[in-house]
């Protein structure tokens, strides 16, 4: 029994953008431009959209939804099939239709990418480099071509995979990208281009591509004619979620794969295009409407479901003044009198100290410290807060620190598994060789060499003679390879057998073994939900868990803590009470962001980004001069700052403005509690030396 409305939880905004195309509109082959504001139920539309799609004849199998995170398109399959359980009338214990092509566009590239993979010069067996592996490749390229041993100083590894990865994606030529963001390297120009032809012959001999590659192989494709309407004869509908953070090549496949738009959707807001830094591009959402044979419809979405009535006036300002942009004026049915507050304090210090009594202050209210969060534009303008926050024995988590495959013993057992997958990837069996002890690098690149020039190389690597020294353990190790490639042996298996052999290595090479054993234990855990070897290396290299087990987070997951977090790792949150740092120039915008309008742009809606991520409460902190140290000519000294060319004159009328000391007013009697701290950046930064 199907439900009478199941758009009925929709706006009418909302219910326009999920019917596109179906019903009344049927005959509407336009692509669609959904617009959406902060907190206007951008999630909740587009999974109603999907589930609208089925509803009227979409085959799940042919529809490919692109998304942010893996975690992301998992949670909209989960609200897809909460919407089609309601409209179709289905039974808990009946199945939904599920959504075999959702996930990144990495994700989606790779599995792309090993199906046509004869057909595009790669071969199906391909392993995947995260970003570690892929500065350790470039590094050796580097040194084998001759640069490390350069008179003048050549640009390091990493360095160089950044300028690489920035020219893949932006599509800008190498010289126009060291000019604008490299110039310090604009002289290696030539150099880099042998280094960059050197590495990607390096990855074509071990049969390894880099992240990078998973979308510039799968756009090569799309250029292809042939291979461009196959592959988008299988979809018929392609829906894009947070479009506005996607880069050239991610534009360029799309219009391959529908060069018409006809079942094209894509949803974002070109007011939080804030990733430039890693290659998108704002152009992409802006220019959307005329880049298909036919002109897109675009909806809007600007009713806010997470904001007051005056934080969403005063973000508006902010954003209305953008040099150019998709035109929304966010509302909400939430009043309130209660205005986003301008706080002028002297300097840093104060600054810290007021949002110290602040954050404290709100806790006594009855708002828990995880409902308020401190934003800022670069991590380090943090610093004083958090030994204000150390000195009051404050708890607080400061997002953004070791990720989990940056963990040199998940690396380990990852390089073991890619070596037995494919034993031409040199960086891999470069960390597994000398993992033996004995075994250094001389005699691993020895190991290399030979299995590179070999036909069977599985065969070299148990024929292959260790040093005395190293004989029992490399027995133990050949022993091991010989197991994981043992066509019977069925997965996870692999894994049991890897991380067997390397637990007494583990506890050989660290003294916090027992800590990092826990990591060991939580990747055998993972790997137990994947079919594969080879689809478990893929998509955790794609998309791994965020942080290790070393307790870097608060120790207790249900006790209170702050949350501090740059801007661009606040993203997609949100919080009761939200605090800016240093809403001034030369912060905010950065003072190294200036160069070009776009970057001022760019700038302004990370302002913007910010304060939308508020509930109830809004704070920009604006102080008044900053202590500089270590200033040539002048010694130390203070510089006198002036609030964020973002908020004019004209704008401050939506703001409470208030100054120090009257905005630290403490009533009489108001305890401050204390509350043990949790030194998490200090330990986690102990826990991997």
């Amino acid at each position: 029994m199907q439900s009478p409305d199941p758009l009925e939880s929709l706006n009418a905004q909302q219910r326009e953008a999920a019917t596109h195309g179906t019903g009344d509109t049927a005959a509407d082959t336009r692509p669609l431009l959904v617009i959406a504001g902060a907190g206007s139920g951008k999630t909740n539309t587009l999974a109603h959209r999907v589930a609208t799609l089925v509803r009227h004849g979409a085959d799940p199998q042919r529809i490919l939804l692109l998304t942010f995170s893996r975690r992301a398109a998992q949670e909209m399959e989960r609200r897809v099939g909460g919407v089609l359980q309601k409209a179709l009338g289905l039974g808990g214990t009946q199945p939904l239709p599920n959504l075999p092509w959702s996930g990144t566009f990495h994700g989606i590239g790779a599995r792309l990418l090993r199906e046509y993979a004869p057909r595009i010069g790669l071969e199906d067996t391909f392993t995947i480099h995260d970003r570690g592996d892929a500065e350790d490749l470039m590094g050796m390229v580097r040194h084998d071509i001759g640069l490390s041993e350069t008179k003048k100083r050549f640009p390091l590894k990493g360095t160089c995979l950044g300028i690489y990865s920035r020219v893949l994606n932006t599509r800008e030529p190498l010289g126009l990208t060291l000019q604008s963001v490299y110039p310090w390297c604009t002289q290696w120009e030539e150099e880099l281009k042998k280094l960059f032809g050197a590495y990607v012959e390096a990855k074509q001999q071990q049969n390894v591509v880099d992240y990078d590659d998973l979308l510039a192989f799968w756009a090569d494709m799309m250029a292809e004619p042939a291979l461009a309407a196959e592959v988008g004869a299988r979809f018929d509908h392609v829906l894009v979620d947070e479009y506005q953070d996607t880069n050239r090549l991610q534009a360029e496949i799309l219009l391959g794969l529908k060069p018409t738009g006809q079942g094209v959707t894509v949803v974002g807001d070109d007011a939080q295009s804030i990733y430039s830094f890693r290659g998108a591009t704002v152009r992409n959402i802006l220019d959307f409407p005329q880049q298909f044979t036919q002109p897109a419809r675009v909806v809007t979405l600007e009713r806010n479901y997470r904001s007051t009535q005056p934080i969403l006036d005063a973000s508006n300002a902010v954003i209305a003044a953008a040099r150019e942009r998709h035109a929304k004026n966010l509302f909400t049915d939430q009043a309130s009198s209660q205005r986003a507050q301008l706080v002028l304090v002297p300097d840093e210090a104060q600054q810290a100290r007021w949002v110290a009594d602040q954050v404290l202050r709100q806790r006594e209210a009855g708002t828990p410290l995880k409902s308020q969060a401190v934003l800022f534009r670069t991590s380090h303008h943090s610093a004083g807060l958090e030994l204000e926050l150390a000195r009051r024995n404050i708890p607080f988590v400061k997002f953004g620190g070791l990720k989990f495959l940056e963990a040199a013993h998940v690396k380990d057992v990852m390089a073991l598994l890619r070596f037995a997958q494919n034993p031409r990837s040199r960086m891999a069996g470069f960390r597994v060789a000398q993992l033996v002890p004995g075994i250094g690098a001389a005699t691993a690149t020895r190991l290399l060499d030979a299995m590179a020039e070999a036909g069977d190389p599985h065969q070299v690597l148990q024929d292959f003679e260790a040093p005395a020294q190293a004989l029992q353990e490399w027995s133990q190790l050949a022993s091991l390879f010989a197991r994981l490639n043992d066509a019977e042996l069925a997965w996870p298996a692999d894994m049991e057998l890897a991380k067997s052999w390397y637990l007494p290595v583990l506890e050989r090479l660290h003294d916090d073994a027992g800590v990092r054993k826990l990591d060991v234990e939580q990747l055998a855990r993972l790997a137990a939900g994947y079919g594969s070897r080879e689809r478990f290396l893929t998509e955790l290299t794609l998309d791994p868990p965020d942080a290790t087990s070393d307790q870097s987070g608060p120790p207790l997951r249900d006790e209170d803590y702050l949350v501090l977090s740059t801007i661009h790792s606040a993203k997609g949150q949100e919080w009761k009470a939200v605090h800016v740092l240093s809403v001034v120039d030369g912060c905010i915008p950065s003072d190294m962001a200036t160069g070009t309008t776009e970057e001022i742009e760019e700038e302004r809606r990370l302002l913007y980004v910010a304060m939308t991520r508020a509930r109830e409460q809004l704070h920009l902190l604006v102080p008044q001069r900053f202590y500089v140290t270590q200033q040539s000519g002048g010694g130390d000294r203070h510089l006198y700052a002036g609030r964020s060319r973002f908020i004019s004159e004209a704008m401050t009328a939506h703001y409470e403005q208030v100054t120090w000391p009257e905005a630290i007013a403490v009533r009489p009697g108001l305890a401050q509690p204390q509350v043990p701290v949790i030194q998490v950046r200090s330990r986690a930064r102990a826990a991997w030396k």
